[in-house]
């Protein structure tokens, strides 16, 4: 499996640590979209990179991280066809992706703990999309994404 990451400024030491986790813990090729200088940056530039690379076949999911998770997520969400998910605790990640097969997570290094961070990643890439039922809300969301004049 690929896995594109990006980061902000706030979320570099972070975005180290995660791929390297994922990379020693998993064996997944990790791909850096984000910046690797402590310099402002602007989030949606990482959050649109890894959305894209998801779409695009590049990567198979993403992670992105900045302050809070919010705005790189939000980022994300612009992308037509992903969903990602910004998530301060396991649960919420697991469930993401069983019920909205989510393919993009969001964090923020500001509120979330790097082991607790890595309890996040664990349960999102463990999760798998459940279908049935739930299969007919994601086409639901492809239906309002069509609505605004965008195709998949």
């Amino acid at each position: 499996m690929k896995i594109a990451i990006g980061n902000d400024h706030v979320g570099l030491d972070y975005k180290n640590e995660i791929k390297k986790y994922i990379e020693e813990k998993y064996g997944y090729e990790v791909i850096n979209y984000g910046t690797d200088s402590k310099d402002r940056f602007d989030y949606p530039i990482a959050g649109e990179a890894v959305a894209q690379a998801v779409v695009s076949g590049q990567a198979d999911r993403g992670i992105l991280i900045c302050g809070t998770g919010v705005g790189i997520g939000l980022a994300a969400n612009k992308v037509n066809g992903i969903r990602c998910v910004t998530c301060s605790e396991p649960y919420s990640a697991l469930l993401s992706r069983q019920h909205n097969n989510t393919n993009v997570l969001s964090f923020g290094a500001r509120v979330v703990g790097i082991e607790l961070a890595k309890m996040i990643v664990d349960a999102w890439l463990g999760g798998q999309f459940e279908g049935g039922r739930h299969q007919r809300r994601i086409d639901m969301l492809r239906d309002i994404e069509k609505k605004q004049g965008k195709e998949n």
